[in-house]
């Protein structure tokens, strides 16, 4: 089954919402209503993202307070950490 063009760019639009990326919202919202999407299926699409991210980064800030004992950046690279220092 493939997903018409208006079901793709309202997946698209919680994309851009749970990746906090505005001109990708814009781009997305637009050619969602192209496609016939009307403003009340933007609407429940922009919703339901922002429930998705207030719920990761809920679960995020928890994890993060996990994190909170001290630890040495060459400790960090030991364990393997993800190399984004």
């Amino acid at each position: 089954m493939k997903l018409d063009t208006r079901i793709t760019e309202l997946i698209a639009i919680g994309s851009s919402v749970t990746a906090n990326c505005q001109p990708c919202l814009q781009y997305h919202v637009d050619k969602a209503r192209e496609s016939g999407a009307s403003d009340l299926d933007i609407a429940q699409a922009i919703e339901v993202a922002k429930m998705v991210r207030k719920g990761a980064a809920a679960k995020m800030d928890s994890f993060a307070a996990t994190m909170m004992t001290p630890v040495s950046v060459d400790a960090g690279a030991q364990k393997g950490g993800c190399g984004c220092s």
